[in-house]
């Protein structure tokens, strides 16, 4: 999976008018991204199609991941490296889209051994994270997989609470339990949906691993959020996309050396000549499951830039309810009792810890009026 910065609980932006944010971190922050200004068809045209590429990029990642192994695809390293392979992409937002100047803060920045370190370490989990992910996809349907990795939601506000600082409110203690159930209900489902030829064993190390996998990459959005606050010091458009492309850099070499180290690159002609649709069909996945995922950042990463990185987590999050329903249309994958069940706790789960975010925009936005009707009133 595609990790761009956010998810990030501890940062909040409030619109004005649909088409400038003010960003309020901790207390004692004041770096901040400056959100492009534009008119306001432009802005909303903008937006819409950030979520167009969002939704439909990460559903046809998801897709697109779960034909390759149905038509033949068995190469768990192949799956992994094509998640991040297509991150050459972010090049063209990097370069073409412009970036605020950061003349609030300076602090000096930190030294390459430190960023290469950070980036480094960042860079192998989320390899790590991406092969436990299409070990998950492997063993599991598609619908399951993406109801299953909703759990990120819950992992991600434990993980905030103790790294960075975030208050357990009852609404995201209520978020984190009704996830829970919903992942509970998945995995003692009996009449369990997975591809065929998975036996119930290997159904439960399919979930295993998507639950990990959605565990480590929680733990990967706070630690990227603890280094732009202790480390980096400031959250530019850039600096954001930067992270992404460095990280991506690192996560696709290790999978290329896993892919060599484990001998899988020897099967991957064989696979590709007994590949269900054809040699074609075979490459075109691949090449599409890649830019799929990439397409799901550049998205990401826009929808931050425009509006805020809690609305940009909502449309991420969106995406997760609705990967089910376009795998039941594509794969036909089987919707019993439990899974909607699962499903509907789900959505309950993230329409709760959305709304605890309004609140917290809903706060901000009183106290950031009230700071500056004290400004207004100390000036006359």
């Amino acid at each position: 999976m595609p990790v761009v910065e956010d998810r990030n609980p501890n940062l909040k932006c409030l619109l004005i008018d649909n088409q400038e944010a003010i960003l309020e971190k901790d207390e004692t922050s004041t770096d901040h991204i400056q959100p492009v200004k534009l008119d306001q068809w432009k802005w909303w045209l903008l937006v819409a199609a950030n979520i167009v590429f969002l939704l439909v990029g990460q559903a046809a990642a998801v897709l697109l991941g779960r034909f390759y192994y149905d038509q033949g695809g068995n190469s768990k390293w192949m799956a992994t490296l094509v998640q991040t392979a297509a991150f050459p992409i972010l090049l063209i937002p990097l370069f073409l889209l412009p970036s605020s100047k950061d003349t609030l803060t300076s602090s000096t920045p930190p030294s390459l051994r430190v960023l290469g370190s950070i980036y480094f370490s960042l860079g192998v989990l989320i390899a790590g994270d991406n092969m436990l992910y299409s070990i998950g996809l492997l063993y599991l349907s598609a619908s399951t997989y993406s109801l299953i990795c909703a759990t990120q939601l819950a992992f991600n506000a434990v993980f905030s609470y103790f790294i960075n600082s975030q208050k357990f409110t009852a609404l995201i203690l209520n978020s984190v339990v009704v996830l829970s159930l919903s992942a509970a209900l998945i995995a003692v489902n009996d009449d369990s949906d997975g591809p065929s030829g998975v036996s119930r064993s290997k159904y439960i190390i399919g979930f295993i691993c998507t639950v990990g996998a959605s565990a480590l990459y929680s733990l990967l959005l706070s630690l990227m959020q603890l280094s732009f606050q202790k480390v980096l010091k400031k959250e530019t458009f850039s600096i954001v996309l930067e992270m992404q492309i460095y990280t991506s850099l690192v996560a696709t070499s290790a999978s290329v050396i896993g892919l060599f180290a484990s001998g899988e690159w020897k099967s991957l002609h064989g696979e590709m000549e007994s590949f269900g649709k054809g040699k074609i069909s075979y490459v075109l996945t691949l090449v599409g499951t890649a830019v799929s995922w990439q397409v799901c950042s550049v998205a990401v990463v826009g929808l931050i830039f425009v509006v805020s990185s809690l609305f940009s987590n909502v449309i991420s999050t969106l995406s997760l309810a609705v990967t089910p329903i376009a795998a039941v249309v594509a794969f036909h994958d089987k919707m019993n009792g439990v899974k909607v069940i699962a499903m509907l706790l789900a959505i309950w789960g993230f329409a709760t810890y959305i709304y605890q975010n309004y609140l917290d925009d809903s706060k901000a936005r009183r106290t950031q009026n009230s700071v500056g009707e004290s400004q207004n009133n100390s000036i006359c």
